[in-house]
């Protein structure tokens, strides 16, 4: 039998951002890209990603989905084989956070997802590709296809999202963290302090990259999760 891997999508996110990840893993992997419905807490999430899996599985978040992902590995931890952290942050809610989100909120419900599309993914992604319209075409249809209500219920659970400290502690299985170079949103450092809270695995930053790395740099995190994907503990 092949072996799993599990890619947890970030906020307004879907199997888009990890088209070149599924396409490159799947004759080596059963690889899933779950689907959170529109779950309002980080839990529910995880809940949803392990609905079905194997006893052992390796698990790679992206941006939100990577909080989804330390959440799992507490649910679960004798079921995660290896773990990959990409473009995200392990910090409690900051000050005027709520504020910032509940304004986009706002947005979507009041002029629609197009309208919020706008305002939120060019900042997402590297400053080259925000103008070029054919690389940014998929991503937009991906924030299109999402609804205003399921985007307020991903926002209450990044609002209330879990305390990762312990979990951070916790990891024992091989880690790899990594980020675009051109990241606003959670940037290099941010990650750099992730790696040393967990005191072990190795971070992988991507040229040319922004807050979606995975679809923005497909071959360099292919090259990254491949070397990852072949670690043991």
């Amino acid at each position: 039998m092949k072996p799993t891997l599990l890619l947890l999508p970030g906020l307004l996110c879907d199997e888009t951002v990890w088209r070149a990840q599924v396409a490159a893993f799947s004759s080596q992997a059963e690889v899933r890209v779950p689907d959170y419905g529109d779950s309002d807490r980080i839990t529910a999430m995880a809940e949803i990603a392990l609905e079905g899996a194997p006893a052992r599985f390796s698990l790679a978040g992206h941006s939100m989905g990577a909080r989804v992902a330390l959440e799992v590995l507490r649910l679960a931890p004798e079921q995660v084989e290896r773990l990959a952290l990409l473009d995200t942050g392990v910090h409690g809610v900051k000050p005027n956070e709520r504020e910032t989100r509940m304004q986009l909120v706002d947005l979507a419900r009041e002029e629609g997802m197009d309208a919020l599309c706008e305002a939120w993914l060019p900042p997402m992604v590297h400053p080259d590709r925000r103008h070029d319209d054919a690389f940014m075409a998929p991503l937009r249809a991906m924030v299109a296809r999402s609804t205003p209500e399921r985007f307020a219920a991903q926002i209450e659970a990044l609002l209330n999202r879990p305390d990762t400290e312990p979990v951070l502690a916790a990891i024992r299985c091989p880690l790899l963290i990594g980020v675009g170079r051109e990241d606003a949103w959670s940037p290099v450092d941010q990650h750099k302090d992730i790696l040393e809270q967990t005191g072990r695995g190795r971070l992988a930053v991507f040229e040319n990259a922004g807050h979606m790395a995975p679809f923005e740099a497909p071959e360099s995190v292919n090259s990254a999760l491949a070397e990852w994907f072949d670690e043991t503990a």
